[in-house]
């Protein structure tokens, strides 16, 4: 089975940058390095039949690895809220998994739906929820090298929708702010940006389950 893969030389360059002001090509680079560890994770959640990916995780204690962590930590926050939003990601939008394009198209109607309102971190959360719930079914129905195709679909959303905004925060690191602090108030802020996303991804399956016009 086709497995998941980046070198060690690639994690080292990926954790570098967070020295310094990242560029586009860089912060794509991350997002894509996280949303395999996301898909990953979710995939030995879900007790898929898997090979273990051969790439390497982010080094313990890393600021990759931080990132990593917390956005993980989010999704299970999120997924928890709206269990069924983000399972069986295929039947709700009623797609086969055999066509690159189909798999492709829907990703990114979805994407795009989500951020229609604006950008927030529970929205970019909701987006790698997606991939994941979207990654998960593909290896379920014997399209395990799909998931690549996932992986390169959200860097390029990245790329054209979110690498402006991720710059001005400074990077990815940024999402850190979301649990540093437990301050309740900021708490809720971050459920009701969640909660937004729910809305977005509902509303981008209804306008891809309509019929071409």
């Amino acid at each position: 089975m086709e497995v998941l893969r980046r070198s060690s030389v690639f994690a080292a360059e990926v954790m570098e940058v967070f020295d310094r002001s990242p560029t586009d090509k860089e912060l794509v680079s991350q997002a894509k390095a996280l949303c395999r560890d996301y898909i990953n994770s979710r995939l030995v959640r879900a007790g898929v039949s898997w090979s273990k990916p051969e790439y390497n995780v982010p080094v313990p204690g890393g600021k990759l690895a931080e990132v990593s962590t917390i956005l993980l930590r989010l999704g299970d926050e999120l997924e928890y809220i709206r269990p069924n939003v983000y399972r069986n990601i295929a039947r709700q939008l009623n797609i086969s998994l055999h066509s690159e394009t189909v798999v492709t198209d829907a990703f990114l109607a979805v994407a795009a739906q989500i951020f229609t309102a604006g950008i927030t971190w529970g929205k970019v959360v909701s987006l790698y929820a997606v991939a994941a719930g979207l990654a998960v079914d593909c290896v379920r129905h014997a399209q395990p090298a799909m998931v690549h195709t996932i992986v390169d679909c959200l860097g390029e959303f990245v790329r054209k929708t979110l690498v402006t905004w991720l710059k001005r925060r400074g990077g990815w690191a940024d999402i850190t702010k979301c649990v540093v602090n437990t301050d309740p108030s900021l708490r809720s802020h971050w459920l009701v940006a969640a909660v937004c996303s729910f809305g977005h991804f509902l509303k981008a399956l209804f306008f891809v389950l309509l019929p071409e016009r």
